[in-house]
């Protein structure tokens, strides 16, 4: 079984004393610090060592056990004796290997990951939600707009370390700069967030006045947002990395603009389509024509309304109505049409006679199935 020399790795003498090897702990601490070496593994890796390293010798009944070797640490194997009774090891390059999957038991052997690390000293930054005003046409062909969105973003007096300016913050005493803090559980120890600092590691002894200590502050920035073809009311656009800045080099949240287009007063939407009320004579829809209806955006089609065309009639222009977001505005929805037969108020003498002939002609009934179906 491959083993680490403890010593070796805090650079201290098999005989140091236990000052020596906290003086040492803090030190290579400060050096090794994931914080103080944001991206490099090489460091993260040493930095793990070195905790695995002294939560052993720090420890006395703990160091006795690992100077009597391994065998006499973790129990003979296959022996029934030692706290890993009957346990064989020899299929485990690193003691990590075997504990490092058990939350913070691998803290004892340097596994304590990284990312959990990260995720409690690091936090993601808020996301931000902002609302955008749009008359028809930008919502129908897109346009690309700033708005502004209230946040917290670094301290500009202070960098966002919190700390006044010509001051740093300094590595917490109670934890060594490990955010952690363990208590022992027999030959594991339990690692919480250190109760001084709050799992950051760092404590500031001289807060920022203008943030007071917090490392963020409130405002307002612009923010460019694109707006896609064919955006409705009440769609939410995400802009990622544009909301809040992140605690300690965290990543920054997200931004959510929530669209709000007026309304027209000809064109009303229905999902990717648009309704729109045409008035024809009833001359027309008793004989059939060919009318013009507007289309979103300007111009106009053609269609063909057949004889005998009643009122409140729908024809369906396919193509001819807003752009799929979804489909990234290279499809559209339809130009629905529909028929408003228009009656007129008054008539000239002559158009009443004809009318009255016509009526004399067909001499029909039409609510005559109304009142059958009511049985009068």
């Amino acid at each position: 079984m491959e083993t680490k020399d403890l010593y070796k790795v805090l650079e201290v003498s098999k005989g140091a004393s236990q000052d020596e090897i906290r003086r040492s702990y803090r030190r290579l601490a400060r050096k090794y610090h994931p914080d103080a070496n944001p991206g490099d593994d090489n460091a993260e890796d040493r930095f793990k060592n070195i905790q695995q390293a002294y939560e052993i010798l720090s420890n006395p009944e703990k160091r006795r056990e690992y100077d009597e070797g391994p065998r006499q640490f973790f129990g003979a194997p296959n022996t029934g004796q030692g706290p890993t009774a009957g346990a064989d090891f020899q299929n485990f390059s690193d003691l990590s290997d075997l504990f490092g999957g058990f939350g913070n038991l691998g803290d004892v052997f340097g596994q304590a990951t990284t990312s959990a690390r990260r995720r409690q000293t690091s936090p993601k930054g808020e996301d931000a939600t902002v609302s955008v005003k749009l008359n028809f046409k930008d919502a129908l062909e897109g346009v690309t707009t700033r708005v502004g969105v209230p946040v917290e973003e670094a301290c500009g007096d202070c960098g966002g370390s919190g700390a006044a300016p010509g001051t740093s913050p300094r590595t917490c005493p109670q934890c060594g700069g490990r955010g952690t803090q363990s208590r022992d559980q027999g030959l594991f120890a339990l690692s919480t967030a250190c109760t001084r600092c709050g799992g950051g590691g760092t404590i500031v002894e001289t807060p920022c006045p203008r943030c007071r200590g917090n490392g963020m502050t409130r405002g307002v920035k612009q923010v460019k947002v694109r707006i896609p073809a064919g955006a409705r009311n009440g769609m939410k656009v995400r802009v990622p990395g544009r909301g809040g800045a992140g605690r300690n080099g965290g990543p920054a949240g997200d931004l959510f603009v929530v669209t709000r287009v007026e309304e027209h007063p000809v064109f009303k939407r229905k999902g990717d389509d648009f309704v729109v009320s045409v008035p024809v004579s009833f001359v027309e829809a008793a004989l059939g024509a060919e009318v013009e209806a507007p289309k979103p955006g300007g111009g106009t089609v053609r269609l063909r309304i057949p004889a005998g065309t009643q009122n409140g009639k729908q024809f369906k222009v396919r193509g001819a109505g807003a752009p799929k977001t979804r489909r990234g505005g290279a499809e559209r929805g339809d130009l629905i049409v529909r028929v408003g037969v228009v009656v007129p108020k008054k008539l000239r003498r002559r158009e009443r006679e004809i009318l009255e002939a016509l009526a004399e002609e067909r001499d029909e009934d039409v609510r005559a199935e109304l009142f059958r179906r009511v049985g009068a």
